[in-house]
């Protein structure tokens, strides 16, 4: 109850000028935000799925809003958000909600931002003393002009209020004020301000109930299929927003609180929209912003949004007054500060990352330029284009194979993959290639395919039929689901879509196939699980190396000395997609180098680093680090957790110098835990641990020799670099930087 209590009042200095604020970005009356506020606390917290969500008026929806009541009206709007309510109920009885998570991430973020862009061009209307205008269109078109004359009062309220707000958020953490939301400081600063001064500025305007005209509400005029689409539109667009911010404040539930419930919750957010429809209210929807701040400030069980919901009833059944006293200006100040949040620029990169981003920017333009509605199907269509383009992409690669000695006089073997979902969009692509080969050659065929249709088995099966004919020898080797293999032998009964299980870089445990029956045999024992590889090695991967290895048998010309730590989970040629012959690689305990002249001899490294440049004449050097690293965590506790492994212990002493390097760096520059930067600075002392070794010194200076740090994120299983000069790691990017015409191949360095 104590907990709830506080945070209950936590989340409601929050909801109340939000509430107020959004209803002012709506076009609807301000009294609006209060009641969808109580609806949504009152009505959605005892009855939702999700125990700590709290629901009220969502800036999400602000958009969608504001048409509705430009075409509508205001009280057709509310008979709108009551049909949409009873909509989610329907949805949420028919238990579809985990249906609207198939909604592209990429698509509901970019609605969001193009929200906020459309939020911020029409407040800063209000701040300047101007009027929003019907769209964002014309918002942008009348910007210049209420940039060119500007009302002072109302922008020097709104100025100090984003002041309050940014000064707020940099307050110390655990201080007593910041458990006062910085929304509301910022809201009594522009509203006493505008009270000492005196100033001439539009206020809130409440009637004479507070919680507004509780007349009912009356029956949009238009066409039907208009008015259906915006039922449609509030019902969808207000639980999609509700349900994915279900999911993401269940990741952050705290022990012992029940998971969500999202039919349940779909249930709720309808019935919660059909109240604060038929008393006046916004439409209500899940808003993260307070979620999370009622997980923050202890919320423990539903009691907490409810309560909030009666503290906005309490205030505006009594604090009438106080709220007029309130300028429009802060709270378009207010709003413009969480339009920005929305966009969320740190979400865009991991789009990036997902290629995924093309649809965001496309949901965000649409919004901007077209509307809410269409700007989401503009989303959507994007996203459906790029799944059905992954789906339907397609490798082909073709390589000459040495014959081998038992091949005779034959012309060349060729060696062609096919990799990808092959169906007839990529037969052309298929065939060209097949045809280049020439007549009578052998050919290894790998269909590395998850699918195959029936045009694509014809392509393959009538070009090896007429290969075979003209002497040639086509061996097919597939490595998921024998597409093939049944399409010739009329074996159809179980095909299918097959998730892809032999892949050669997955641990034995995800690659290897178990019957029922198997599932009662004792375990293997770990050298037959050895064994096994080693056959499937034979039966699959050495005739293809074969060529490769006997080219290096009896020499070998690695280009990289590759020192990296001897943890499982790290594994150099994958994450380099090298090959034999191309690493020379040396692994210890935390990638450690011992310093030239340490007190606690070693000479493997040196060894190993000697022989790589003066035998091999190896050119780059690469320390490689990766998170979560065993060692560093040794380092980290003072070596108390290894103390009884002598032999370890000696060998963690060449750390020593990463550890107080590590003790006088200043954290603030590093928005990383203390292992994650231990890990990290390692990698930079190792690289000059290299340079303590006078001969390897000299050839670096030089420029014979580059020195290369990288980390692997193993969470992410992402490889970073390291700049020496900045002294910090970024992502290596998709793309390789463009060679300048007078640069030599192989001089560019990868810092």
């Amino acid at each position: 109850m104590r907990r709830d209590l506080l945070a209950s009042f936590v989340v409601f200095l929050i909801a109340v000028p939000l509430s107020l604020g959004i209803a002012v970005a709506s076009g609807a009356p301000v009294a609006a935000g209060l009641v969808a506020a109580v609806a949504g606390g009152i009505v959605a917290g005892l009855l939702g799925g999700s125990p700590l969500q709290v629901s009220g008026p969502a800036a999400g929806l602000t958009v969608l809003v504001a048409e509705l009541v430009q075409t509508y009206g205001w009280r057709a709007t509310c008979t709108i958000t009551v049909l949409g309510g009873l909509l989610q109920i329907v949805l949420g009885v028919g238990r579809v909600a985990r249906a609207a998570l198939a909604v592209s991430p990429a698509v509901v973020h970019g609605m969001l931002a193009g929200v906020g862009v459309v939020i911020v061009v029409a407040q800063v209307h209000v701040v300047l003393g101007g009027s929003p205008q019907q769209s964002a269109v014309a918002n942008l078109r009348e910007l210049p002009g209420q940039l060119a004359h500007p009302d002072l009062p109302p922008a020097m309220l709104a100025a100090l209020t984003v002041l309050v707000l940014l000064g707020w958020s940099r307050l110390p953490r655990g201080g007593r004020l910041r458990l006062i939301p910085a929304p509301l400081p910022a809201v009594v600063a522009g509203t006493a301000a505008a009270w000492a001064l005196a100033l001439p500025v539009p206020r809130v305007d409440l009637p004479d109930s507070p919680l507004g005209d509780l007349s009912t509400p009356v029956l949009p005029q238009g066409p039907p299929l208009g008015i259906a689409g915006a039922v449609l539109s509030i019902a969808l667009v207000a639980a999609v927003e509700s349900l994915l911010c279900s999911v993401a404040v269940d990741r952050i539930r705290p022990a012992g609180v029940p998971p969500a419930d999202l039919d349940r919750e779909l249930r709720a957010q309808g019935a919660a929209n059909t109240v604060s429809g038929l008393f006046g209210g916004l439409p209500v929807a899940s808003v993260i912003v307070r979620s999370t701040a009622n997980v923050d400030a202890g919320g423990r069980t539903r009691l907490s949004p409810a309560l909030h919901g009666v503290w906005v009833l309490g205030l505006a059944l009594t604090c009438a007054p106080l709220i007029e006293r309130v300028p429009l200006s802060a709270l378009a100040a207010l709003l413009i500060v969480l339009g920005v949040r929305l966009t969320d620029v740190a979400r865009v990169r991991v789009l990036r990352h997902h290629r995924e981003a093309p649809a965001y920017y496309g949901t965000l333009a649409g919004v901007v330029l077209l509307g809410l509605g269409e700007g989401v199907l503009v989303g959507v269509a994007i996203a459906a284009v790029m799944a059905l383009r992954r789906l339907t992409r397609l490798s082909v690669r073709t390589e000459e194979l040495a014959p081998m000695p038992d091949d005779g006089p034959v012309p060349p073997r060729r060696h062609v993959v096919v990799e990808g979902t092959f169906t007839f969009l990529g037969v052309p692509r298929v065939t060209r290639a097949l045809q280049e080969i020439p007549a009578g050659s052998s050919v290894d065929l790998d269909l590395n395919v998850d699918f195959m249709d029936h045009a694509a088995f014809d392509a393959i099966h009538q070009w090896r039929l007429a290969h075979e004919r003209h002497g040639g020898r086509v061996d097919i080797d597939e490595v998921h689901e024998a597409w093939y293999e049944r399409a010739v032998t009329g074996d159809m009964s179980q095909l299918r879509k097959a998730a892809p299980s032999n892949r050669w870089w997955a641990p034995w445990a995800n690659r290897r196939r178990r019957s029922e029956a198997e599932l009662d045999a004792p375990e293997t024992s770990p050298a037959a699980v050895l064994l096994d590889g080693v056959r499937e090695y034979h039966g699959s991967t050495a005739r293809l190396v074969r060529p490769i290895m006997a080219e290096l048998a009896m020499e070998q010309k690695p280009e990289h000395l590759f020192i990296t730590c001897v943890d499982s989970r790290v594994v150099p040629n994958i994450i380099t997609a090298s090959g034999p012959g191309d690493l020379f690689i040396n692994r210890n305990v935390g990638a450690l180098v011992p310093r030239h002249g340490s007190r606690t001899p070693d000479d493997s490294v040196s060894a190993t680093v000697e022989y790589a440049t003066n035998v091999l004449d190896i050119r780059t050097i690469t320390i490689c680090g990766h998170s979560n690293c065993g060692a560093m965590a040794a380092l980290l506790a003072g070596g108390t957790e290894v103390e009884h492994l002598s032999g370890l212990s000696r060998w963690l002493r060449h750390g020593n110098h990463s550890l107080a390097r590590f003790l006088s760096t200043d954290p603030d520059g590093w928005d990383e835990p203390p292992l994650t930067r231990l890990c990290k600075i390692n990698v930079m002392q190792q690289l000059d641990n290299l340079l303590t070794y006078p001969w390897l010194r000299e050839r670096v200076e030089a420029g014979e020799i580059e020195l290369v740090g990288l980390y692997l994120d193993l969470s992410s299983a992402t490889v970073e670099v390291l700049d020496r000069d900045a002294g910090t790691f970024a992502r290596v990017p998709d793309q390789a930087p463009a060679q300048a015409p007078d640069e030599a191949p192989g001089t560019r360095t990868l810092t």
